[in-house]
């Protein structure tokens, strides 16, 4: 596997475009289209918070099909929670959007990430659509994931070449995603491409193995949107002849998908709102799967435990008493607790570490914390950030 540049379109046969439509201030990017020149096969993952987003809506029906040409995405407007309309106006754009490209409008998917609660300038969006449409180009990954953007600060693309089937073959992405942000998909939202030849069922398969693992391991805040996905449209151009069963070479195009999807979600977790580190909490030793996963998830979305290694203090009783309320069974006296590779915390019981040593791991760019339960095999990781100051500010004027 080899990484490459050109993000999304890098596979063979893709294309894109980003524009500003109006949506955002400054003339800022705000509408994208990433297409495929044919028909692809399609494969998706979406949020499961209860309330979802229009535009999120008409996707999740139109994939069901399995196939798609184009993924069209507007951001500073969630097209959310604004009745009818909403739905409406999705529909809109994917049929304008079909008709310019040529394809069936349940061909288009729609992607909308922004604020709730505001309608859709449509004649900004439409004249926005049109105009993407004319700047495709297989050199437009990067205006595309601007134009995804919302307080991302860092853009998020990723593309590898691997061998399949005697043929070279590429996956690329690009992702949007800063706060917000827990599993079972949150403010992000990737569209990952490939010229890979394989079936629906096992697309379908590798994508939803490798989001479990990657974007529903990033919890910036603890926070679920409403308009959240990850598609992956695949169409061929490669030429293998297929991957049809699972064996080495789908396992070959899973490995390499994980890998893209990894990189992209240890990108949102480092690009947080207001982030100054990128913190990978780690348990192992637990009894259950679930286990695991709760204590990672409860440590990753702790504020005390975000605001102490901002502060870069070692105050390891935070990390233990988030693990406490977890959910997660486990022995209190058997806990160990590591901060990077000082061991602060043995058996339950606090240690006399060396609180310079902590505080040259702790200002590092990226620490990790591990947990070992010693209750058994199983075990979980997790990828947040700290909360800094600018977290508050961020959000506490995100709409002005």
């Amino acid at each position: 596997m080899k990484i490459i540049s050109g993000g999304v379109t890098a596979p063979k046969g893709f294309k894109a475009a980003g524009v500003s439509c109006g949506i955002k201030k400054d003339n800022k990017k705000d509408l994208a289209i990433i297409c495929s020149d044919d028909i692809a096969i399609a494969a998706g993952v979406f949020t499961k918070n209860v309330v979802k987003g229009h535009s999120l809506q008409l996707t999740m029906e139109y994939i069901k099909k399995g196939c798609a040409k184009a993924v069209v995405i507007n951001s500073g407007n969630a097209n959310a929670c604004v009745g009818e309309a909403g739905f409406k106006n999705a529909k809109e754009i994917a049929e304008v959007t079909g008709n310019l490209l040529g394809c069936d409008p349940e061909n288009i998917l729609v992607g909308s990430t922004g604020v709730i609660g505001v309608p859709l300038d449509m004649p900004k969006i439409l004249n926005g659509v049109k105009e993407t449409a004319l700047k495709l180009s297989p050199e437009g990954s990067n205006d595309a994931v601007e134009a995804i953007m919302t307080t991302d600060l860092v853009k998020k693309e990723m593309a590898v070449e691997i061998d399949i089937q005697g043929k070279k073959a590429r996956i690329g992405a690009i992702a949007k995603g800063s706060g917000m942000i827990h599993p079972d998909m949150a403010t992000m939202i990737s569209v990952i491409t490939t010229d890979v030849n394989i079936s629906k069922e096992l697309l379908d398969k590798a994508l939803k193995e490798a989001v479990a693992h990657t974007f529903n391991r990033v919890s910036v805040d603890g926070d679920t949107s409403v308009c959240d996905m990850v598609v992956i449209l695949a169409n061929g151009k490669a030429e293998n002849p297929g991957i049809l069963n699972e064996g080495t070479e789908y396992d070959t195009f899973k490995s390499a998908l994980e890998f893209v999807c990894e990189h992209l979600s240890r990108s949102i977790a480092k690009d947080g709102e207001g982030a100054t580190k990128l913190i990978e909490v780690v348990v192992e030793g637990a009894a259950s799967s679930d286990d695991a996963y709760k204590m990672v998830s409860s440590i990753a979305k702790s504020p005390l435990v975000k605001t102490a290694i901002f502060g870069e203090d070692a105050n390891w009783g935070r990390i233990i008493t988030a693990a406490g309320y977890s959910g997660a069974e486990f022995d209190p006296t058997l806990i160990d607790i590591s901060i990077g590779s000082l061991l602060v915390c043995k058996n339950g019981t606090a240690l006399d570490f060396d609180e310079g040593e902590a505080k040259k791991i702790l200002e590092k760019d990226e620490v990790q914390i591990k947990v070992n339960l010693k209750k058994g095999t199983f075990k979980d990781r997790i990828w947040t950030c700290d909360f800094s100051y600018d977290y508050v500010k961020i959000n506490g004027s995100y709409r002005t």
